[in-house]
Protein backbone atom coordinates (compact mmCIF):
# COMPACT_ATOMS: atom_id res chain seq x y z
CA UNK A 1 0.00 0.00 0.00
CA UNK A 2 1.46 3.36 -0.98
CA UNK A 3 1.56 6.43 1.25
CA UNK A 4 -1.26 8.23 -0.54
CA UNK A 5 -3.66 5.29 -0.26
CA UNK A 6 -2.79 4.96 3.42
CA UNK A 7 -3.47 8.68 3.99
CA UNK A 8 -6.83 8.40 2.22
CA UNK A 9 -7.71 5.36 4.33
CA UNK A 10 -6.84 7.24 7.53
CA UNK A 11 -9.04 10.15 6.42
CA UNK A 12 -11.93 7.74 5.76
CA UNK A 13 -11.45 6.07 9.16
CA UNK A 14 -11.24 9.38 11.02
CA UNK A 15 -14.38 10.67 9.27
CA UNK A 16 -16.19 7.45 10.19
CA UNK A 17 -15.26 7.82 13.89
CA UNK A 18 -16.28 11.49 13.87
CA UNK A 19 -19.60 10.73 12.19
CA UNK A 20 -20.40 7.94 14.65
CA UNK A 21 -19.61 10.23 17.58
CA UNK A 22 -21.42 13.33 16.38
CA UNK A 23 -24.23 12.03 14.19
CA UNK A 24 -25.22 8.84 15.98
CA UNK A 25 -28.95 9.50 15.43
CA UNK A 26 -28.59 10.32 11.74
CA UNK A 27 -29.40 7.85 8.99
CA UNK A 28 -26.02 6.43 7.97
CA UNK A 29 -25.34 4.42 4.85
CA UNK A 30 -22.38 2.76 3.22
CA UNK A 31 -20.89 5.05 0.64
CA UNK A 32 -18.68 4.03 -2.27
CA UNK A 33 -15.68 6.34 -2.14
CA UNK A 34 -13.18 4.28 -4.09
CA UNK A 35 -11.13 2.92 -1.18
CA UNK A 36 -11.01 -0.72 -0.17
CA UNK A 37 -10.63 0.05 3.54
CA UNK A 38 -13.75 2.22 3.66
CA UNK A 39 -16.20 -0.33 2.32
CA UNK A 40 -17.45 -1.22 5.80
CA UNK A 41 -17.63 2.38 7.04
CA UNK A 42 -20.97 4.12 7.25
CA UNK A 43 -21.50 7.88 7.00
CA UNK A 44 -24.38 10.32 7.30
CA UNK A 45 -25.06 12.42 4.20
CA UNK A 46 -23.09 15.44 5.47
CA UNK A 47 -20.00 13.40 6.37
CA UNK A 48 -20.17 11.44 3.12
CA UNK A 49 -20.25 14.72 1.16
CA UNK A 50 -17.32 16.10 3.15
CA UNK A 51 -15.31 12.92 2.65
CA UNK A 52 -15.98 12.89 -1.09
CA UNK A 53 -14.79 16.52 -1.27
CA UNK A 54 -11.65 15.81 0.77
CA UNK A 55 -10.72 12.72 -1.25
CA UNK A 56 -11.23 14.55 -4.52
CA UNK A 57 -9.01 17.40 -3.35
CA UNK A 58 -6.29 15.02 -2.22
CA UNK A 59 -6.34 13.12 -5.50
CA UNK A 60 -6.12 16.36 -7.51
CA UNK A 61 -3.13 17.68 -5.56
CA UNK A 62 -0.73 19.32 -8.06
CA UNK A 63 2.40 18.69 -6.00
CA UNK A 64 4.72 15.77 -6.63
CA UNK A 65 5.41 14.05 -4.29
CA UNK A 66 2.23 14.86 -2.42
CA UNK A 67 2.85 15.99 1.15
CA UNK A 68 0.38 15.36 3.94
CA UNK A 69 -2.16 18.17 3.91
CA UNK A 70 -1.14 19.65 7.25
CA UNK A 71 2.42 20.17 5.94
CA UNK A 72 1.38 21.59 2.56
CA UNK A 73 2.40 25.10 1.53
CA UNK A 74 -0.70 25.55 -0.65
CA UNK A 75 -4.06 24.53 0.72
CA UNK A 76 -6.64 22.98 -1.59
CA UNK A 77 -9.53 23.02 0.87
CA UNK A 78 -11.90 25.94 1.17
CA UNK A 79 -11.62 27.74 4.51
CA UNK A 80 -14.66 26.02 6.09
CA UNK A 81 -13.51 22.59 4.98
CA UNK A 82 -10.02 23.16 6.33
CA UNK A 83 -11.47 23.83 9.77
CA UNK A 84 -13.75 20.80 9.46
CA UNK A 85 -10.86 18.43 8.66
CA UNK A 86 -8.93 19.80 11.65
CA UNK A 87 -11.95 19.20 13.89
CA UNK A 88 -12.38 15.65 12.54
CA UNK A 89 -8.68 14.82 12.97
CA UNK A 90 -8.54 16.25 16.48
CA UNK A 91 -11.67 14.42 17.65
CA UNK A 92 -11.02 11.07 15.99
CA UNK A 93 -7.26 10.92 16.50
CA UNK A 94 -7.50 11.21 20.26
CA UNK A 95 -10.29 8.63 20.49
CA UNK A 96 -8.50 6.07 18.34
CA UNK A 97 -5.22 6.51 20.22
CA UNK A 98 -7.04 6.05 23.53
CA UNK A 99 -8.52 2.82 22.16
CA UNK A 100 -5.07 1.43 21.47
CA UNK A 101 -4.45 2.46 17.87
CA UNK A 102 -0.89 3.52 18.63
CA UNK A 103 0.02 3.11 14.96
CA UNK A 104 -2.00 6.28 14.34
CA UNK A 105 0.08 8.23 16.86
CA UNK A 106 2.80 8.64 14.24
CA UNK A 107 0.26 9.96 11.73
CA UNK A 108 -1.30 12.25 14.33
CA UNK A 109 1.99 13.84 15.41
CA UNK A 110 3.67 14.07 12.00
Amino acid sequence: MDKETKDLGVLALFTHVYCAGHHADAQRESVEIGLEKSLNYRYCAACADFLQYALERRQRCPLDPRPSCKHCQIHCYRAGHREKVREIMRYSGLRLIRRGRLDLLWHYLF
